[in-house]
């Protein structure tokens, strides 16, 4: 007989928490090797190979940069609000999106098509693959995972767009 409510599988579990124990390591500390944040996550019971690690790093965007006591970890700030707002305050120069199945397409005001884009990339949406900006138009494609259609749909969301 099946359980009403199952447990996620502990793949899934131990994948969230390993991640959410790694932002809080590298958050809270200065982590200069993928081999110290194994050891730490190894303290708090989470064991992990490299591999596994590293495609974590990636996904939580985090990158080694050159600070003054050396080479270490960093996540990248989140821009959640921050990205959705200025989204919101570059939607004005939108005049229209539209998609065609594989590329989501918008038309700007003239030369704000660089700036709008810009703010498409740096909110790091995660339907999106990236931008490609010309004077007044934009290409931009869907992650994956992502129809153009939904991409257009939470775009004209973002933007306050028509």
């Amino acid at each position: 007989m099946k359980r009403a409510f199952q447990q996620p599988p502990k793949g899934i579990r131990n994948t969230a928490e390993r991640r959410t124990a790694i932002r809080r390591i590298l958050r809270g500390r200065a982590v200069a090797t993928q081999e110290e944040l194994a050891h730490l996550l190894a303290r708090e019971g989470l064991e992990v190979t490299q591999a596994t690690l590293s495609r974590d790093l990636a996904q939580l965007r985090a990158r080694r940069v050159s600070r003054p006591e050396g080479t270490v970890y960093e996540l990248e700030p989140a821009l959640g609000l921050v990205g959705d707002q200025r989204l919101r305050e570059v939607g004005e120069m939108v005049l229209s999106v539209a998609e065609n199945g594989s590329l989501v397409i918008l038309l700007t005001q003239p030369g704000a098509a660089p700036a709008v884009a810009r703010a498409i990339d740096l909110a790091r949406l995660p339907e999106t693959l990236g931008s490609l900006a010309g004077d007044d138009t934009i290409f931009v494609a869907p992650a994956r995972s992502t129809s153009a259609r939904n991409l257009a749909r939470r775009l004209k969301g973002l933007l306050g767009s028509h």
